[in-house]
């Protein structure tokens, strides 16, 4: 095949690049799922595992061309807890490594195990957002100062969702495979979503406010909380029991404040059984969706897609929340920016500063 340059008598070798999107290891050894990004189909002609030479079973077999993934699998006698190296080489001579930092059994998928994560889910997202938002009661109790400090701290509660979830979304593009171009595919999937939201709530010409309100804030919270049960679920798959643990402890307490968020736009207006209950469902239940794509079908790219989502819907949230709490104030006679919604902002972002190190490892 004649390269591109060729005709200015330039010929330049082809550029190969591998990226490992997931791992397996159990009884039978390592399997690992590849992407070849390069700008020429490639080969994997040997792999190593630390130091030694493998054989290996390649699906689909022969060369891969640019973008496509394939199963390596390698019958290699891994030892629990310990680390390993493994180090593909191409037909060119080009090495690329993979750590595996801590080698446990991968979970198998069973019925069990799909009921389990879905629980854990329901644990991790409905149950904490469920309890915020029976603070409902209290909240529209708490008069006019108290509903202007209710709404300042949702702002400042999303404002630090937003930050958190751009924050893994970059994080997972960056080990994506480089043709997805994944921290482009963040910014790029937040316009999109920040902007077809912002369409469909302006859809009739007024912002939302109350129970609409609060069904975007439970949008946005429910695609963070997505990106908290891929991260679970990834750690649990990988046989990071441990670690699942402690983020399924950590994100609980760390989410009972969403509800609370959910629940700021709905003090002043009766809410239906039926609305609160699919406010809670809207908010929490992505947790489980995440957790069985981090489990099952783990792929950084598609991750930072929905990460990017997010952020989207997130920062809408934010300047609809900010718009309707500038019109509440002028309404009441008071001042949009005041010691009581500057102190509101302040407490939302120091609370889910406070519970974020509880999921930091």
């Amino acid at each position: 095949m004649m390269q591109p340059l060729e005709w200015l008598g330039v010929s330049p070798p082809p550029l190969e690049e591998l990226t490992v999107e997931r791992t397996i290891i159990d009884d039978d050894g390592l399997a690992l799922k590849v992407r070849a990004g390069g700008s020429e189909p490639m080969r994997i002609a040997q792999v190593q595992v630390d130091g030694a030479y493998w054989r290996f079973l390649q699906e689909p077999a022969g060369e891969l061309a640019r973008g496509q993934a394939a199963w390596l699998r390698i019958a290699y006698p891994w030892v629990e807890d310990e680390l390993h190296e493994v180090t593909f080489v191409t037909g060119t001579g080009v090495t690329f490594g993979h750590t595996i930092e801590v080698a446990e059994a991968t979970p198998q998928p069973s019925i069990a195990q799909l009921s389990g994560y879905g629980v854990i889910g329901l644990f991790v997202g409905v149950l904490p957002v469920a309890l915020g938002m029976c603070l409902l009661p209290a909240l529209q109790h708490a008069g006019t100062r108290g509903f202007q400090f209710t709404l300042s701290l949702t702002l400042g509660l999303l404002a630090f969702l937003l930050v958190d979830t751009l924050e893994a979304g970059l994080a997972l593009g960056a080990e994506a495979a480089s043709l997805f171009q994944g921290p482009a595919l963040v910014w790029l999937a937040a316009l999109a979503g920040f902007l077809a939201l912002m369409a469909v709530g302006r859809r009739h010409h007024r912002p939302p406010e109350g129970r609409a309100l609060a069904w975007y804030i439970a949008l946005g919270i429910g695609l963070h909380n997505l990106g908290e049960g891929l991260a679970i679920g990834g750690a649990f798959a990988t046989g990071a029991g441990a670690l699942g643990t402690f983020l399924v402890i950590g994100f609980t307490l760390h989410n009972l404040t969403e509800g609370v968020a959910i629940a700021a736009p709905l003090t002043r207006q009766s809410v239906p059984a039926w609305a609160w209950g699919g406010l809670v469902v809207l908010a929490g239940l992505p947790a489980v969706l995440g957790m069985w794509l981090g489990a099952y079908a783990f792929a950084p790219h598609w991750s930072a897609l929905f990460l990017g989502l997010g952020v989207g819907a997130i920062l809408q949230v934010c300047v609809e929340v900010t718009d309707y709490l500038r019109r509440t104030a002028v309404m009441e006679g008071m001042s949009p920016v005041s010691g009581t919604s500057a102190s509101g902002v302040v407490a939302g972002i120091a609370i889910m500063y406070t519970t974020a190190f509880l999921v930091q490892v």
